[in-house]
């Protein structure tokens, strides 16, 4: 009997509750946990955030966070979005990959030369297959230099620190040797549109960016003294009414108005 309440003195201290903080800390950690939140994702965000607010009070006129900037933005960093994508499955296997940036660089010039210089000849320019050949040859390719220097690291037992350092500055030579350094172009027309092309395929209905952009136009149309220059969102948003000539041809009257410039006229 004594021991029976002992035992049950030493367990009442546990059977307390908590104060009250404790549990709303608790309940606030159990929230996050049951949400799935990565409070370390939050944090890159808020430093991404507060990067973009000091650019836009640091650069001349404010121009940082306009729409043809973050448009601009978005376009160059989709290349390295999408490696670094490939890149997450190599690192979660404890490898690491230095030859990516010289791999796509060897594997989209192969993709150039073949619907600038190959399939011309075969089956004629603009094909509607031009595309779909140009792609399959880049999927192939790439796949073939990933099995081949993932078969030195698997099996040869070669670190894929050693092998992707080679292959960094072989597949950078070979994207250099198939171009002798020049600029090929220019490019299959179906195949400039994939991913949107130079213009985006989202409508001005459903992109902020567009709707953003609007804005800024009927500002200029409304006030064109006060810009000295046509916005480069002018033109961006509203590209498919200025496909015809003729109004292009009030475009440019409009632009030479607002700049002074005859010779725009």
């Amino acid at each position: 009997m004594a021991e029976t309440k002992v035992s049950a003195a030493e367990r009442e201290p546990e059977a307390q509750p908590a104060p009250p903080e404790e549990r709303g800390k608790r309940s606030l950690r159990e929230l996050f946990r049951s949400a799935e939140v990565d409070t370390r994702l939050l944090g890159m965000l808020a430093a991404l955030a507060i990067i973009w607010i000091l650019f836009q009070i640091i650069t001349p006129n404010h121009t940082f966070l306009t729409p043809r900037n973050m448009w601009n933005l978005s376009v160059q960093t989709a290349v390295v979005a999408i490696m670094a994508t490939g890149m997450v499955l190599i690192i979660v296997t404890r490898n690491i990959d230095l030859s990516v940036g010289a791999v796509m660089a060897a594997v989209g010039m192969a993709m150039a030369i073949v619907q600038h210089d190959w399939l011309p000849e075969w089956i004629g320019l603009d094909h509607p297959l031009t595309w779909v050949i140009t792609v399959a040859v880049g999927l192939v390719l790439g796949a073939a230099i990933g099995a081949f220097q993932g078969t030195i690291v698997a099996y040869v037992g070669v670190p894929s620190f050693i092998v992707t350092l080679g292959g960094f500055l072989v597949w950078r030579g070979v994207a250099w040797w198939m171009a002798s350094g020049q600029t090929i172009a220019p490019m299959d027309t179906l195949f400039r549109k994939l991913g949107g092309g130079s213009t985006g395929t989202v409508g001005g209905t459903w992109s902020y960016l567009d709707i953003t952009a609007l804005g800024r136009q009927e500002e200029w149309e409304d006030s064109p003294e006060d810009y000295p220059q046509t916005p480069p969102y002018y033109w961006w948003s509203r590209h498919d009414e200025y496909d015809r000539p003729e109004a292009a041809a009030e475009m440019a009257e409009q632009i030479s108005r607002a700049t002074g410039d005859p010779a725009s006229q």
